[in-house]
């Protein structure tokens, strides 16, 4: 019982974590060390789910108790909306999840709050209904927030921003993302590969908008996908994919990519194009270090360099590109579903400032490009002040910038680039631009 308790023990710290301002990624991996391996993916699912139904958990125990918990017994809120999340959303028997976290309370030294976890735990077994119905309710703002289990400035920026798909947009953002793979076809074929997949009992399916792309009907681990070890696949999302795609190169050509890490679309650079010279730019020392682990994986050669993309001084040799990746730093909320921790811990001033990063780095990635060549923008965001009205403010300032059309049966068209919203991949922005000579 105790292993089980240290469990929901991480969780909860896990998410007051994040609370405070630290992302998922940073915590989760620490807390993960702490227990045994068996109890690892448990660990993760309370995490990733109780931060993707936060604020609808919120709602439901401001129901639940007559008065908030002060701000300094926030761990004890995040312990009770685990438990709710184990309640509603988890086939742990519900004796289980009660009994299991109202233990908690005494290994964080907390013994006084024992009879509140499990009241207002019991509480809601008994009032599941009623809860439920909030839901569904669209009277007010709070039962909007409820209902989509989202912040009510994300919603407002989305209904603006996209009224006849924000709906879409929500709904995807709470559901569990694919796990897809990219075949490195230096090695073997797409189709190849999913033989070999069907050879190991692994069910997968050939994505329609990404040539390379494979999605498994269940995510599995990557030490059991064949040839992962020797650089036959990688996991990378489908919509991410298309960024390889996009960019026609001829060998001998220069190449950066820019914001670079964690190096997926480096990889599929070099793997699509032999003869390349590419360079990966990266602000992040520490993230570069994991571009150079999928590198030597894969069994690739790039230029990584540690610098500011608005300050080539930095790091340029006044060589120019005949192309340029620029995947920017961005809000990231078309891969809410992947990271649910972004409805915590982005702030809707965040949104502006990004975009004036944005475009400082879109403005100096320019000046680096020989004319003729291209710049594909990109962003994993859904938020058009950094995607289609970056572009179009760029093009109005830019004489020399020509915007290509992108063909595909993938993304709305935006006039200005496509759009990808979350579903059968990430949420994605693209757009293509030549400078003229």
């Amino acid at each position: 019982m105790a292993r089980k308790s240290s469990v929901r023990l991480a969780a909860a710290t896990a998410v007051t974590r994040v609370i405070s301002g630290e992302s998922l990624s940073q915590v989760l991996p620490d807390l993960q060390e702490t227990l045994p391996k068996k109890d690892q993916a448990l660990l993760a699912e309370l995490c990733y789910g109780t931060l993707r139904y936060y604020f609808r958990l919120s709602a439901w125990l401001n129901k639940l108790v007559d008065k908030p918990l002060k701000k300094k017994e926030q761990v004890v809120h995040s312990l009770i909306l685990v438990g709710l999340y184990q309640l509603f959303y988890t086939r742990i028997p519900a004796h289980a999840a009660i009994g299991e976290t109202v233990q908690v309370t005494r290994s964080m030294g907390k013994a006084w709050a024992r009879g509140l976890v499990n009241g207002v735990l019991r509480n809601a077994q008994r009032n599941s209904d009623e809860l439920n119905d909030l839901d569904d309710q669209d009277s007010d703002h709070f039962d909007e927030i409820c209902a989509t289990a989202h912040p009510a400035w994300l919603i407002g920026k989305l209904k603006k921003g996209w009224p006849e798909h924000w709906q879409g947009i929500l709904k995807a953002n709470n559901s569990q993302p694919p796990m897809t793979l990219r075949v490195n076809e230096k090695h073997l074929s797409r189709d190849r590969y999913l033989k070999k997949l069907l050879d190991h009992c692994i069910q997968a399916s050939p994505s329609t908008i990404a040539p390379q792309a494979i999605t498994l009907a269940k995510p599995v681990p990557v030490d059991e996908l064949p040839g992962f070890a020797e650089g036959w696949v990688s996991v990378q999302d489908e919509s991410a994919q298309l960024a390889g795609v996009l960019i026609d190169t001829k060998s001998g050509e220069k190449v950066l990519d820019a914001c670079c890490a964690p190096g997926g679309k480096t990889c599929h650079l070099l793997e699509l194009n032999e003869g390349i010279k590419l360079d990966a730019l990266d602000v992040d020392d520490k993230r570069l270090a994991r571009v150079q682990q999928n590198l030597d994986r894969i069994g690739l050669s790039a230029r990584l360099m540690h610098g500011d993309g608005t300050q080539p001084e930095q790091w340029w040799d006044n060589q120019l590109y005949d192309h340029i990746l620029l995947d920017a730093p961005c809000s990231a909320t078309g891969v809410i579903r992947r990271h649910p921790d972004i409805k915590l811990l982005r702030q809707p001033e965040d949104i502006d400032a990004l975009a004036r990063l944005q475009q400082r780095i879109f403005n100096t990635m320019w000046t680096l490009l020989k004319p003729g060549g291209t710049l594909l923008y990109a962003t994993c965001s859904v938020m058009p002040a950094e995607n289609s009205k970056q572009v179009e403010a760029f093009l109005s300032s830019h004489p020399d910038a020509c915007l290509q059309t992108i063909e595909g049966n993938w993304g709305y068209d935006t006039g200005f680039g496509r759009q990808i919203f979350p579903g059968s991949g990430d949420g994605f922005f693209y757009s293509l631009i030549k400078k003229q000579a």
